[in-house]
């Protein structure tokens, strides 16, 4: 018998992309897996069960995990995996977006989290994976909301793991970088653009579809989140791919005058 069968995963923003490789990674592994979309798709990821479930609205969240567990009683790992980009200039967003941007990327990690954490102390074990970035490592002009929101949820989530731990419960990041996958397609426009960064801000957009088609594959980075949840000595952090990796080594290592000047150049910046 597989060592995780009978386990229950949930993973949310399945439908593609790193979410939908990592919910196919897991049903391979033997957990029952049920994920999750803003709205019902057809022709989701193989052996996984697909349930609407948009993270940014508190009933729904509340819905969806009472119908998990009236189906299987136990959830033994969540995955959020669910976000979005928004790619411009700081001054470029309205708050209103930056809070929609949060709304998703933070506060539902957060509702999702609190909704299963009852019953992970209850049973006095369970597993939160969040996915994160090599964002929430280091500065990214012209993703200054969304490098907001990953530091964001790398303090939270290094913060709430020392405080479940007494139950049995722990708490990892993946931090992958650029993907293969719709994420730059699907990333969000500033809503109030000044013609001040219009080059600037082309150039980033650049960077980002130059790196994303040569970036990793969601495998790899499903292969990271399996490590993560199933691993018997969780560590706190899991640089998915190589260019995560090595990007998290130069973070670490690389004295940060010369990281500055090294980020300005990939980035087109002048100076």
């Amino acid at each position: 018998m597989n060592a995780h069968s009978g386990n229950t995963a949930i993973v949310t923003g399945a439908s593609t992309g790193i979410g939908r490789a990592t919910a196919e990674a897991l049903a391979k592994a033997g957990f029952r897996v049920f994920g999750t979309s803003r709205r019902a798709v057809e022709g989701g990821p193989r052996d996984v069960t697909m349930l609407a479930c948009d993270v940014t609205d508190d009933a729904a969240v509340l819905s969806f995990v009472s119908t998990v567990l009236s189906r299987t009683g136990r959830i033994d790992l969540l995955v959020n995996n669910a976000g979005i980009g928004l790619l411009g200039g700081a001054e470029e967003s309205s708050i209103g977006q930056i809070q929609a941007l949060f709304n998703v990327n933070l506060f539902g990690v957060i509702r999702m989290t609190n909704a299963v954490l009852p019953v992970m102390r209850q049973r006095g074990q369970g597993r939160i994976v969040n996915i994160s970035s090599v964002l929430g490592l280091i500065p990214a002009p012209f993703s200054a909301h969304y490098a907001a929101s990953k530091h964001a949820l790398e303090g939270y989530s290094e913060s709430l793991d020392h405080e479940t731990r007494a139950f049995n419960v722990r708490v990892a990041l993946v931090e992958p970088a650029y993907t293969r996958s719709a994420f730059e397609q699907n990333t969000l426009a500033a809503d109030s653009e000044l013609q001040e960064y219009d080059k600037a801000r082309a150039g980033a957009r650049a960077v980002m579809k130059d790196a994303t088609a040569i970036g990793d594959s969601p495998e790899s980075v499903a292969e990271a989140v399996l490590l993560a949840a199933t691993d018997a000595r969780p560590r706190r952090r899991y640089p998915a791919g190589k260019m995560a990796r090595q990007v998290s080594m130069l973070r670490r290592f690389v004295p940060s005058n010369a990281f500055d000047k090294s980020l300005r150049k990939q980035m087109r910046l002048p100076g």
